[in-house]
């Protein structure tokens, strides 16, 4: 069961989270406007990606300079699960506000690096070197940030509304995707091709730093977490609670689970949709980038909606909503996609988004549920970067590897189909109902 049934806690989490409500709204827009700014550096990469592999992997066949550019974009997972070992300790040492600020600025300074990279034509070898290097440190502060931002809101919400305040990660994490959709539209129809190519598609990484420092000066003015302030109290008590070896390893093969498929299909959604239709199904450039940019906006919507049915219905039917959707529905959704059709696409992308949305919400608020505690930064960060970086980085490198040799511009569903039926069959059997769960237990 979970941890929390047998919690001694001197204080519930209802009494601890019970901030005033101006308190409350600085913590959502601090996390939201840093964890915009962490996702939009991440995002733009992968709108880029087509331009990226021909600046810095050149090989005259745009397939093979694709490919390339999609493994670096994996390779920036490789790393996550070495930042989440780093961070994970910090967030649980330290505070979750602390990472908070180390990953913005990480991030930030980074991402500009990546812009100010000369290309491959002016420094040789030296050049994906570089950018590969960069796309792991990026990956590292990432790996903090996402599940620092679920924990510090998380552990910041009202006990009845935890996942409509997990939906503003995800929420602005979409609105970043979106951001960078259209960002890579405007540069797309206000300057030529070949600017776009040497040195358009700079601006946006290279404006980063800007954004970081304005998040960085927004957290330093947070307090920690109401549950984070409570561990450190019962730190100097000695009253922590014991929670089994049993119970963080069925957290941890959980999130394991629900973080991969919610991976995979969202990176399917924000980064490799646009891909498939420029380049599998040859889809003009900006009717693509319409299309994408806005399911998007109506997956920015979907997400407090998922977050409000949850606070009323629970995380588990809500969670196996999601993942049975991306089953039945993702070969529908490439059918449409396939059709070259910008509507159908949009189509085909708006409900594959719902169910995305109702992945997406429900992993960031069991990532505050299923943990301790006092191992929560840790153990949350471990499980998903872990499932990230086995499963959700490969994915778009995947997809388009499969069509590359199947030649089925349906073949990409296939994976998103086998990562849902393994996440239904460790998640069936091992979650249990957390909505009511005491998250400063342990």
């Amino acid at each position: 069961m979970q941890y929390s049934e047998t919690s001694t806690s001197q204080r519930s989490d209802t009494e601890l989270l019970d901030l005033p409500r101006r308190d409350r709204q600085k913590r959502m827009a601090a996390v939201g406007i840093g964890n915009f700014m962490e996702w939009f550096d991440f995002a733009i990469y992968g709108y880029f990606a087509a331009i990226i592999g021909a600046q810095f992997f050149p090989s005259g066949d745009p397939t093979a300079e694709m490919l390339s550019s999609l493994a670096v974009f994996a390779v920036g997972f490789i790393s996550r699960p070495l930042g989440a070992l780093f961070l994970g300790p910090i967030g649980d040492r330290y505070g979750r506000r602390t990472v908070l600020i180390i990953t913005v600025l990480g991030m930030g300074i980074i991402t500009a690096l990546i812009g100010l990279t000369p290309s491959y034509a002016a420094i040789g070898v030296a050049a994906p070197v570089i950018v590969v290097v960069l796309r792991l440190l990026q990956g590292a502060m990432v790996g903090g940030e996402w599940t620092s931002a679920a924990a510090y809101i998380g552990e910041s919400a009202p006990k009845a509304k935890r996942a409509l305040f997990a939906s503003i990660v995800t929420a602005t994490a979409g609105l970043a995707f979106l951001v960078g959709t259209l960002t890579a539209a405007v540069l797309q129809a206000v300057i030529s091709e070949e600017a776009l190519s040497s040195w358009g598609w700079r601006v946006p990484f290279i404006f980063s730093i800007v954004m970081a420092g304005v998040a960085v000066y927004i957290r330093r003015k947070l307090e920690d977490t109401p549950v984070y302030q409570e561990l450190e109290r019962k730190r100097a008590a000695n009253t922590v609670e014991v929670t089994s070896a049993g119970v963080k390893a069925r957290a941890f093969f959980m999130t394991l689970a629900f973080s991969g498929i919610f991976g995979v299909a969202l990176y399917y959604f924000v980064t490799y949709a646009n891909n498939h239709l420029t380049g599998a199904v040859g889809m003009e450039r900006m009717q693509s980038l319409l299309a994408t940019g806005a399911a998007i906006v109506i997956y920015v919507a979907f997400n407090p909606l998922v977050g409000m049915i949850s606070d009323r219905i629970g995380r588990k039917p809500v969670l196996l909503t999601g993942i049975i959707g991306l089953i039945v529905w993702s070969i529908p959704a490439f059918l449409l996609m396939n059709t070259g059709s910008a509507f159908l696409a949009f189509i085909g992308l708006v409900v594959f988004s719902y169910f995305v949305a109702c992945c997406a919400v429900m992993n960031n608020v069991l990532l505050v549920e299923v943990f301790p505690a006092s191992v929560r930064s840790t153990g949350s960060a471990i499980g998903y970067n872990v499932a990230y970086a086995i499963l959700a980085g490969p994915g778009p490198l995947i997809a388009a590897s499969l069509v590359a040799t199947t030649g089925s511009l349906i073949s990409p569903a296939f994976y998103v189909i086998a990562v849902g039926v393994v996440a239904l069959l460790v998640l069936v059997p091992l979650l249990k109902e957390t909505r009511h769960v005491d998250i400063t237990h342990g």
